[in-house]
């Protein structure tokens, strides 16, 4: 695996590039590319789990491949400014025997001085998607966070 110091630094247009390689290729994903790019520290965040350590983030992101039969990313959309980067995107997963489920969400990705990431933060509603493909659920969610949250 490379070396960050020999990566060209993070923008917008890299990100897009590199992330779309990331999820599309034969319905699994590879991240190898990408692991340069992060801190030996890195702090990653989504609504499920906090990670710390490029080492943990690594096993985090083989779990996922593992559990999923196919997973896919469809980025919509990256901005960039100073040492922040966002990525809109649609994740398509497919478990074993389940069908297809999307999520869809954002990251954000903090740089440090050396232009590595960070911090990584994902944003998503992993219930409402999920429960969407779920015929009883579909319905019955929607109420429940109306009734509880408003």
């Amino acid at each position: 695996m490379p070396d960050a110091a020999a990566c060209p630094p993070l923008d917008a247009d890299l990100v897009l590039a590199l992330w779309s390689k990331t999820y599309n290729t034969q319905g699994k994903p590879d991240w190898s590319h990408i692991f340069p790019y992060y801190a030996d520290d890195i702090i990653f965040q989504d609504t499920i789990q906090r990670v710390e350590g490029k080492h943990a983030f690594i096993e985090m992101c083989n779990r996922l491949t593992k559990r999923c039969k196919e997973l896919q990313m469809e980025i919509a959309s990256v901005v960039a400014s100073e040492n922040t980067i966002f990525i809109e995107w649609e994740m398509i997963m497919i478990f074993r025997n389940t069908p297809s489920t999307s999520l869809f969400g954002s990251t954000r990705l903090t740089l440090g001085d050396d232009g590595t990431i960070t911090h990584q933060r994902d944003y998503y509603d992993l219930w409402g998607d999920i429960f969407a493909n779920v015929p009883l659920m579909k319905r019955a969610y929607p109420g429940f966070m109306k009734r509880i949250f408003g």
